[in-house]
């Protein structure tokens, strides 16, 4: 999973505000219900305690401590529901003091008493304090101060267990991490394709940019009708792809014009300097310049056929004829004609071509394709070496190669090779004559008939391109060559 994408950071976003959410809200309840149930628990120990001293305390004088003692025991059984009692006299002495639990220890005498109440007349202030007892059990305590009929001063403190108020506080904890992991799965879940779904027209995007080339700049991106900024994004990127097709249109034309205009007066040129060098009259150093310049005008001549040729296949015309034609033979045809040439460097060419490979499109542009891989490998190909031609079959593609022991591709070199007018070795290609085209050509023909080129290299050791294109019988060979697909 790539952390920085745009996705995982808003899913992260999304998930992470979702959680920290819930667990503010989930500390909250906490808070308030913990508050709430001491609060609660707090006021049930101030009623008793109020009671005791409004009903049995306020006539403690009439009735006597024995009766005070027989009557909390018989109302509040404080033994029986571990409930804490303590009456305490001005004095600090204890009145009564109820029986203490089996899991406490000996008595409550280990709850420290209550000694900040206030004692003024008719005072009365209460207060509620927790404690941990002997038996790290955690008591909550009321305390109320109270007077009898003979205005004596007394202090009620009553408590109660906070067990059963932690047990549904330790059940809302447990709840609220189920609830958490439950909310956390369903928010990172739930974000991804909500978050998805809102990316699915980028995607869409991407996917028609990455169709978009240099053979169908008509064609358009989706616009995602959103009318929000993915709207304004495929509009404004529709908009450049239509200048950017005006200005591949008006460049194709200025070369397909300049390259047609140029042949005309470069072969009257050529033909004035071939009379001038066949002349017998003119002295020897006119001829030998005539015919420096007639080198050059060939060379130019060639660079112009190449120009042209590279016009019309962007424009589309990869083809004049859509045919079924062995590409094996074709090979081994073009191979037999480029020998002559290999001979003059002392290179030979090896042909492994015999079994019969059936593709469909235009013959003559293959050709050429066959004619400028065998030209590049014999011009990079020192006196001596080796050039090897083949053609196969692999799955449904028909597969032919070229390789040479030249001098092989720099590693610097290998990304550019196809493009137009790239030279290796740029004094080197001028003086054999390459204006960097040939590959370029090699490249476009192969696209425009459904295959592709590529090559492998190592410099000093030579080259091997390969060009696989569909076979006929595939189905694959019909495509649409008049449009360059």
């Amino acid at each position: 999973m790539n952390t920085r994408s745009i996705r995982f950071r808003l899913v992260l976003w999304y998930a992470g505000v979702l959680t920290a959410a819930f667990i503010l809200l989930g500390g909250l309840m906490y808070a308030g219900l913990k508050l709430h149930l001491e609060t609660s628990l707090a006021g049930d120990q101030i009623y008793r305690a109020q009671r005791i001293g409004d009903t049995l305390l306020a006539n403690i004088g009439k009735t006597g401590e024995a009766h005070v003692v027989s009557e909390i025991n018989s109302w509040f059984a404080p033994e029986t529901n571990e409930r804490f009692i303590r009456i305490t006299r001005q004095d600090g002495t204890i009145l009564y003091l109820s029986s203490s639990p089996k899991d406490l220890g000996p008595d409550w005498g280990g709850v420290a008493s209550y000694r900040n109440y206030n004692l003024q007349q008719g005072s009365r202030l209460h207060s509620w304090r927790i404690e941990t007892t002997q038996g790290n059990r955690r008591l909550l305590i009321a305390a109320v101060p109270c007077k009898s009929d003979e205005g004596k001063p007394y202090v009620v403190e009553v408590g109660a267990w906070l067990e059963p108020m932690e047990a549904v506080l330790k059940h809302l904890i447990i709840l609220l991490v189920l609830a958490l992991a439950a909310m956390v799965l369903v928010a990172t879940v739930g974000g991804y394709f909500l978050i998805r779904r809102a990316l699915a027209p980028v995607e869409k995007i991407a996917a028609s940019a990455e169709q978009i080339t240099l053979h169908n700049l008509r064609e358009r991106l989706p616009i995602a009708q959103t009318g929000d900024e993915l709207q304004r994004l495929s509009i404004s990127l529709n908009n450049m792809i239509a200048r950017l097709d005006e200005a591949f249109q008006h460049n194709r034309r200025f070369i397909a014009d300049a390259s047609h205009e140029l042949r005309t007066p470069l072969t009257i040129l050529r033909g004035e300097l071939e009379s001038i060098v066949d002349q017998t009259g003119p002295a020897p150093e006119v001829q030998r310049t005539a015919a420096s310049v007639l080198e050059e005008v060939e060379r130019l001549a060639r660079i112009v056929e190449g120009l042209f040729a590279v016009s019309r296949l962007d424009a589309g015309e990869a083809q004049k004829e859509c045919v079924a034609f062995d590409l094996a033979d074709l090979a081994t045809t073009t191979a037999d004609q480029m020998c002559l040439l290999a001979e003059d460097k002392g290179i030979s060419i090896s042909n492994n071509a015999s079994q019969e490979v059936v593709v469909e499109g235009d013959r003559a542009r293959m050709k050429q394709v066959v004619v400028n891989l065998l030209d590049n490998a014999i011009k990079y190909t020192p006196a001596g070496g080796k050039i090897g031609i083949s053609v196969k079959t692999s799955g449904d593609k028909a597969v032919l190669e070229v390789e040479d022991n030249g001098l092989g591709i720099p590693a610097e070199a290998r990304p550019h090779i196809f493009e137009r007018f790239f030279r290796v070795d740029k004094a080197r290609s001028r003086e054999m004559g390459g204006a960097g085209l040939g590959l370029s050509i090699v490249k476009s023909i192969c696209t425009a008939h459904g295959g592709r080129v590529d090559f492998t290299s190592v410099e000093g050791k030579g080259s091997r391109f390969r060009v696989e294109l569909p076979l006929t019988h595939s189905g694959q060979g019909k495509t649409d060559f008049n449009h360059g697909n």
